[in-house]
């Protein structure tokens, strides 16, 4: 059996549906033609949070951050070297906490960077605090 996922392009914002046994084939996005995995993170905004989170068929880890924030600029580099071991069976991306407050209101951020872990648009696990490529790899496994 064939089982078909929702894929949301990080250029446009569009939804790709694609066999799932081709994840790993270097999919492209049918409208834009840009590739659906890039190896780093992807950065949301109030536009296109609510189209990853919602719609993606792979789990979204979602990096809340600031720019001013030292744990944060510290866990950048693990959470781009993250991605590369993590994609494409999930979509890592950041939300600047700053310029995306209200989003991050919704989800009651009090500290960061904060790590929470979607699927289908639930959330399914939260961790606040800075955490190494190794640990951030473990935690989002062992989560899904």
């Amino acid at each position: 059996m064939n089982s078909a996922l929702i894929i949301v392009c990080p250029h446009c914002a569009s939804a790709n549906r694609l066999p799932a046994q081709r994840l790993a084939d270097k999919p492209v996005c049918g409208k834009c033609g840009q590739p659906l995995f890039h190896g780093h993170p992807i950065e949301l905004d109030e536009t296109t949070f609510d189209a990853h989170i919602g719609h993606n068929d792979i789990p979204v880890v979602v990096d809340f951050w600031a720019p001013w924030c030292g744990p944060c600029r510290m866990m950048t580099p693990a959470f781009a070297q993250a991605t590369h071991q993590l994609e494409p069976r999930y979509r890592l991306a950041k939300l600047n906490t700053d310029d995306v407050q209200g989003i991050a209101g919704r989800y009651g951020i009090r500290s960061i960077p904060t790590l929470i872990l979607f699927h289908h648009g639930r959330e399914i696990a939260r961790q606040s605090g800075a955490m190494d490529a190794g640990n951030l790899v473990r935690w989002v496994t062992a989560r899904s």
